[in-house]
């Protein structure tokens, strides 16, 4: 296992290097006056491309492996091994595209994750197969169309949620990461090896990634990186909940609540203003703690001012994500302890949204 992370993310950090070195033409783009843009420069996009690389590389020793005398190989299955790294070839394209051209609109971008979603659910035989809650259970169990249309929901619906979400350096990596080791861990605890194999593959390719966007910022995950991430990990949380009775359903509903809330309330944010979801604003939460919490940063150079405020909000997040997980990995088979904190957390985003809104951030925060 450490091999293949050490393996994944010295791939993807090579592969960084040659897109930061030779991706920066596609940049001047990217316009300078969009309201999720808090950096000061010209920074590829194209993260996603090299983490893609850095996965190939891993889950093809993965699968090569294991028709050589390796110690403590993993063993994967070829066949599901190829469907999960083609549903992310097919997601990821599509960010790309959008990362170097900036005209694919949202519900283009939609339908290619629903079209891939699909492809998962055919290839994988993807489902949901409960939902730990007994009064529904009877009406799920009745009906496999509605465990298929959620696996469906969760795959397209999820790439989305950390594209939200990514909006400073190392903020919806960090959350990648820490949600694949979690993952990893579930299903270590439950001797699925070959799912924990496939979900430190990314671990690892964030890994290498996270080198050169954080602290420095110089290359961004981009549309493609963002759904990369939720693809991968979407597919494997769908897998561990049917493979494994024992892990309850809202094991990564906890765990991934920070960038699924976030969409959610960002949906319901927007209609109630009468605006269509797809257009981007600045009143994402962790734009309003850049804007309201972090302190402003004395420096004669622009550039380094914005870059260090940058660097300064995304540890705000960290922590928020930390109380979900922790709970998440701690309680991954108690279902009702896991819907707890999640109707917690959903109180104290809400709570805290309000909050920063009004101007009634405690002040402690702002130190």
């Amino acid at each position: 296992m450490l091999f293949l992370l050490f393996l994944c993310s010295l791939g993807t950090f090579l592969a960084t290097a040659l897109v930061v070195r030779y991706g920066r033409a596609h940049t001047h783009r990217y316009g300078s006056s969009v309201p999720q843009r808090f950096h000061a420069g010209h920074v590829p996009r194209l993260g996603g491309i090299a983490m893609l690389a850095g996965c190939t590389i891993g889950w093809a020793w993965a699968i090569a492996s294991q028709y050589w005398s390796f110690p403590n190989q993993i063993r994967v299955a070829p066949a599901m091994t190829l469907s999960l790294w083609l549903v992310a070839c097919l997601t990821v394209a599509a960010g790309v595209l959008e990362d170097l051209t900036q005209r694919l609109t949202a519900r283009y971008r939609l339908a290619v994750t629903v079209g891939a979603a699909l492809l998962a659910v055919w290839l994988l035989h993807l489902s949901v197969p409960r939902l730990d809650l007994f009064a529904i259970d009877r009406l799920w169990s009745a009906g496999p169309w509605l465990g298929i249309a959620l696996a469906v929901v969760a795959v397209s619906g999820l790439p989305h949620a950390f594209n939200l979400i990514d909006g400073y350096n190392g903020l919806a990596g960090t959350v990648a990461l820490v949600c694949c080791f979690a993952l990893a861990y579930v299903a270590l605890q439950v001797g699925d090896r070959e799912l924990a194999a496939l979900v430190l593959v990314l671990a690892g390719s964030t890994a290498g990634f996270l080198v050169w966007n954080y602290p420095r910022g110089l290359i961004f995950a981009g549309d493609g990186g963002a759904y990369l991430w939720g693809v991968v990990i979407a597919i494997v949380s769908v897998m561990l909940v049917m493979r494994h009775e024992q892990v309850s359903p809202w094991f990564p509903m906890l765990l991934l609540i920070y960038p699924v809330w976030e969409t959610m309330f960002s949906i319901y944010r927007k209609a109630a203003r009468g605006q269509s979801p797809g257009v981007a604003d600045a009143l994402h939460f962790h734009q309003l703690i850049y804007r309201r919490i972090v302190r402003e940063v004395f420096d004669d150079d622009e550039a380094r001012r914005m870059l260090m405020r940058n660097n300064r909000t995304s540890p705000y997040l960290w922590g928020f994500a930390l109380l979900t997980v922790s709970p998440a990995v701690m309680f991954w088979n108690r279902t009702g302890v896991l819907v707890v904190f999640t109707l917690i957390f959903i109180v104290a985003y809400v709570w805290a949204y309000t909050a920063i809104i009004r101007f009634k951030v405690p002040a402690w925060l702002r130190r």
